[in-house]
C-alpha cells in the first residue's frame, strides 16, 4: 500500500493524484491587479513539483479588495487576459490541477507589501478607504474602514460571483473562498470585528449569514463538478473572538450547502492575537473539523517534514497537507517526500534524468493536462 501522502483523493468531480496541496501564497507582484512574468515563473516552477493541487494566491474580486496595490486580481478583462496567459503556459508543461483562492481583504486592504513595512497606504499615496462589516480599523493607527451598507454587500457578493465565473472560463479546476486571516469574510464571522446591529451581526447565526450567502452565490455560479471550498481561521487566538466551536458550526452550515473541502488555518484577525507556535500547531483544529463534520480537510501550519505529514494523514487528523513556506524553501518537496516514503511522483520529461540512480522508481513522466 502506498503512503497516505501519495494516495489519490476525490473532491467532487476532481481527482487529485496525491494529498500534497500547494497553499495560496501572496506574492505582491501584480501590476494594477494583473499577473506578471513573476507569476509565470512562480506558478510555473511550483507546477513542476509533483504536488496534487496548486492553489493560486489570494486573488481580489475587486480593486478595493486587494491587500496591497501590488496584489493579484481577477476583476476585469485585462486581469483575466494576464492570468489566462500564465495558466495557459503552465498547463502546456504540467498536468497539475490548479485552483484559485477568491478573496476580499476588507479592513486589511490598502497596505504596503511586507518588505516595505506593511503599513496602511493613505489615499493621497495610492491607497483607498477600505470596506468592513463595521467601522473598526485593524490597527488603532489605521484609518477607519467604511461599514458596508446593503448595496455594498450586494456589490461584493456579485464581485465574488463575477470573479468565479472568470476563473471558471479560464478553466481553473477548483475554487477556495478566503474566509480566514482577518480578511472580509472572516471579519463578518468574528465578534471582534463585526459589531453590526442588523441581520449580519450579533448572534452566531447572523454573523455566518454573509459568508454563507457569498458561498452559495459562488457555488451556483461555477461549473457543476468543480470543487468549491472555504479557508477558515479556526480561532482568532484572542479573548472573546472567533473560536473552534463557532468554526464547527460554520463548517456544518457549509457542508449543508455543498462545500467540497475546508482548509483550516487560524489567526490574522487582530494584532492582539497570541499564537503558541510549534510544529503542527494547527493540526488539532483540522482534526476536530474532520471528525465532527466529515468534510475533506486540509491542514497547514509548520508542517515541514515528509514523515510528519504522513503521520498526520495516517492518524486521520486531516485528509490533505497544505504547504506554503516549505514549498518556497524547497520547490521539489513532493519529490523528496516521495523518495523518503517510497512512493512515485510525476515529473516533466525534461527532468527525468535528474533522479538519483538508487531511486529509479521515483519518477513518472508527466503528461499534458487534458482539456
Amino acid at each position: 500500500m502506498s503512503p497516505h501522502l501519495f494516495q489519490p483523493i476525490q473532491l467532487a468531480g476532481l481527482t487529485l493524484e496525491n494529498r500534497i496541496i500547494i497553499a495560496p501564497m501572496c506574492q505582491y507582484s501584480a501590476q494594477d491587479g494583473a499577473a506578471t512574468d513573476w507569476h509565470m515563473i512562480h506558478l510555473g516552477h511550483l507546477a513542476l513539483s509533483g504536488a496534487g493541487l496548486l492553489i493560486i494566491e489570494a486573488t481580489a474580486v475587486e480593486p478595493g479588495g486587494r491587500i496591497s496595490p501590488a496584489d493579484l486580481g481577477l476583476y476585469s478583462d485585462a486581469t483575466e487576459r494576464a492570468l489566462g496567459r500564465v495558466i495557459e503556459a503552465t498547463r502546456r508543461y504540467s498536468p497539475m490541477p490548479i485552483a484559485i483562492q477568491l478573496a476580499h481583504a476588507g479592513r486589511k486592504a490598502s497596505v504596503r507589501p511586507p518588505w516595505e513595512g506593511g503599513q496602511q497606504v493613505p489615499a493621497a499615496k495610492g491607497g483607498w478607504t477600505t470596506d468592513a462589516p463595521s467601522a473598526l480599523p485593524f490597527n488603532p493607527q489605521d484609518g477607519a474602514p467604511h461599514a458596508l451598507d446593503a448595496a455594498g454587500l450586494v456589490r461584493i457578493r456579485d464581485a465574488f460571483v463575477a470573479t468565479a465565473r472568470r476563473a471558471d472560463r479560464l478553466g481553473l479546476d477548483a475554487f477556495e473562498l478566503h474566509g480566514a486571516h482577518g480578511y472580509l469574510l472572516h471579519e463578518f464571522l468574528s465578534p471582534l470585528s463585526n459589531r453590526r446591529e442588523d441581520v449580519y451581526g450579533g448572534s452566531l447565526e447572523n454573523r455566518l449569514r454573509y459568508p454563507l450567502e457569498v458561498f452559495d452565490a459562488v457555488r451556483a455560479a461555477v461549473s457543476p463538478g468543480k470543487p468549491v471550498g472555504m479557508r477558515v481561521s479556526a480561532t482568532d487566538w484572542a479573548e472573546h473572538g472567533w473560536d473552534l466551536e463557532q468554526t464547527l458550526a460554520f463548517a456544518d452550515a457549509l457542508k449543508a450547502r455543498g462545500c467540497d473541502f475546508i482548509h483550516v488555518s487560524s489567526g490574522g484577525l487582530t494584532p492582539a492575537q497570541s499564537i503558541p507556535l510549534a510544529p503542527g500547531y494547527q493540526v488539532p483544529f483540522a482534526a476536530r473539523v474532520k471528525q465532527e463534520t466529515g468534510l475533506p480537510t486540509i491542514t497547514v501550519g509548520l508542517i515541514t517534514e515528509a514523515r510528519q505529514a504522513e503521520a498526520i494523514l495516517a492518524e486521520g487528523q486531516a485528509d490533505m497537507i497544505g504547504l506554503a513556506r516549505a514549498m518556497l524553501y524547497d520547490a521539489r518537496w513532493p519529490w523528496h517526500a516521495a523518495a523518503e516514503l517510497g512512493a512515485g511522483v510525476r515529473a516533466p520529461k525534461q527532468y527525468l534524468r535528474s533522479q538519483p540512480r538508487e531511486l529509479k522508481q521515483l519518477f513518472e513522466m508527466a503528461a499534458p493536462a487534458p482539456r
